[in-house]
């Protein structure tokens, strides 16, 4: 009986230890290629997360910090919003008249995508001011859930929310799975962000920042809603992002990861802590698969996601990590195999 015993305390240990093994090695990063990119990540994660390493971070400081489009998911042909302001004009033309011979709405309704990128931001800020306010919060969350799940990618075919990353993807989980408090701060609309990110990301609403439009607090039949405005609030680019961070997470992250000149500023303050740091830009190298543009390293220019030569010289002086698409990512997207 006591062999029995012995036997059976000995295969538990084994299975005990194997597992244990298993965990250790697995690869936490399954989509990335073997290199530099993918080694910073797990060795600075290493180092924050030891005890005994002199770069231990505790766990209420870990913050990581991610800009959304072209960073977590696709931003080409357009922004993902911009393609949802666009559809809301074409759905509201017929109470408005007038758009027809007015800009920037009337580009937009003869789909004319060079007289939209012409008018510049002002011509967008219009059409977000025309198409995203005059009604509740509530009600434009349920807009853009509706939107979010008939809308389709022009060249892809498939819904936005499954035009995500999947090296990404495991990034975010892998972080947490480490203490890390993930954090996406785009410029994107805070609004139009929330009700995916949960779903999509594992990120909470809460921890979504982004740019904004006032909101009014008005009853409405008795009851108390949140009436969105035509005004801005709060633009959350460029500068704006480390002013973000600061006003509502209230701590400095120790990594962040964008891709492109609109998260300089945002790298360049999470790089200016003391103790061990971790930059890093996405790089879209890869045609075949998803999109090419820079004009860094002699890509395509791009209205969308511009990613300078003047931020990859810098990248390289503050030793900042660019992840090249198209080398560093055995895969692009969720639902490649």
């Amino acid at each position: 009986m006591k062999r029995v015993l012995l036997a059976a305390l000995t295969f538990t240990l084994a299975l005990g230890f194997n597992a244990l093994v298993m965990a250790q090695t697995s690869d936490p990063l399954p989509s990335w290629n073997d290199g530099k990119a993918k080694q910073s990540v797990i060795e600075f994660v290493s180092k924050v997360t030891t005890r005994a390493s002199p770069d231990f971070v505790p766990p209420a400081e870990r913050i990581a910090t991610f800009d959304n489009d072209g960073t977590l998911w696709t931003e080409q042909p357009m922004y993902t919003q911009l393609a949802f302001a666009l559809d809301r004009v074409k759905a509201l033309a017929s109470q408005h008249p007038e758009w027809n011979t007015t800009q920037p709405f009337k580009a937009v309704l003869d789909n004319d995508f060079d007289t939209l990128v012409a008018l510049g931001e002002k011509g967008l800020v219009e059409l977000v001011m025309a198409t995203h306010t005059g009604m509740s919060t509530a009600e434009f969350e349920a807009i853009v859930k509706e939107w979010l799940g008939k809308a389709r990618h022009p060249r892809f075919k498939r819904p936005y929310t499954e035009l995500v990353y999947q090296p990404m993807l495991e990034l975010l989980k892998y972080l947490r799975a480490n203490g890390f408090k993930t954090y996406i701060v785009s410029g994107g609309g805070v609004e139009f962000m929330r009700p995916m990110t949960d779903s999509v990301y594992g990120i909470p609403p809460e921890q979504v920042i982004g740019s904004s439009i006032k909101t009014q607090y008005q009853m409405k039949d008795g009851t108390p809603v949140l009436i969105r405005l035509p005004q801005i609030d709060f633009i959350d680019d460029k500068t704006g992002k480390p002013v973000g961070i600061n006003k509502f997470i209230g701590r400095r992250p120790i990594a962040a990861f964008g891709n492109s000149a609109g998260d300089r500023e945002m790298l360049e303050w999470t790089g200016a802590g003391g103790g061990a740091r971790l930059m890093m830009l996405v790089l879209h190298d890869d045609a075949g698969r998803e999109y090419a543009y820079g004009p860094a390293n002699g890509l395509p220019d791009t209205k969308f996601g511009t990613f300078p030569s003047t931020l990859m010289q810098e990248a390289g002086e503050r030793g900042w990590v660019v992840i090249s698409m198209e080398k560093d990512w055995k895969r692009v997207f969720v639902f490649e195999r």
